[in-house]
């Protein structure tokens, strides 16, 4: 079940219309989510110190088997498009409406950014460089229509490729793809998200995550 912090129904108080996917806690094999949480924890979360210092020590590690092995063991997660009982597809309660979209060793990483967010098909509703330093995780809304994840997240995929960005990792057809939450100070939200930046909506627990 998806744990809730204490004072629940105050936290979710004037964010009803936010839509919610689950978190889990490191390390990966841990399939059991912590809560429910939004885009908007997600920013607090990436643009804070929670996980500063072992993004630090993952762009650190010269081997990539050794890289691979610590970013799985000392990553929270979440998986973007859903609510689940246990990371698995056929575990979902309900989907988010979001889609996210992995770019992995972009040369130019800004740049990409840049020219996600003005793209002419899809909003940004998120986007922050991945754990690695050389990657985009870029998260958009989306409207299923009664499709399925993975046939709607191929259709978008070759629109993008179609337009000439780099591919995006086909992972992302799982719609229980979990996606790791590095430190990312520059990481951008959609402005529409703003009032909810700002306010102060979260309760730090003993320092380690602000929700």
């Amino acid at each position: 079940m998806i744990k809730e912090t204490d004072g629940t129904n105050d936290y979710w108080e004037g964010l009803e219309n936010l839509t919610a996917f689950s978190f889990f806690l490191k390390p990966i094999h841990n399939i059991e989510p912590y809560r429910a949480i939004t885009v908007v924890d997600v920013y607090r979360y990436v643009t804070g110190h929670y996980a500063k210092k072992q993004t630090l020590t993952l762009r650190s590690i010269e081997s990539s088997k050794e890289a691979k092995q610590y970013k799985a063991t000392h990553f929270d997660y979440c998986t973007f498009s859903g609510i689940f009982k246990k990371r698995n597809e056929r575990e979902i309660i309900t989907h988010s409406g979001l889609m996210c979209l992995d770019f992995d060793h972009v040369t130019d990483p800004e740049a990409l950014k840049q020219t996600l967010i003005n793209h002419e098909y899809f909003d940004t509703e998120l986007m922050f460089t991945s754990p690695s330093g050389d990657g985009v995780k870029w998260i958009i809304s989306v409207n299923l229509k009664n499709w399925e994840h993975s046939r709607y997240f191929k259709s978008v995929a070759n629109c993008i490729q179609a337009t000439g960005l780099p591919p995006v990792d086909s992972s992302g057809s799982d719609v229980a793809r979990s996606c790791f939450l590095p430190y990312d100070p520059q990481a951008y939200i959609n402005p529409k998200y703003e009032e909810y930046v700002q306010e102060n909506i979260f309760t730090p627990r003993m320092g380690y995550c602000p929700f």
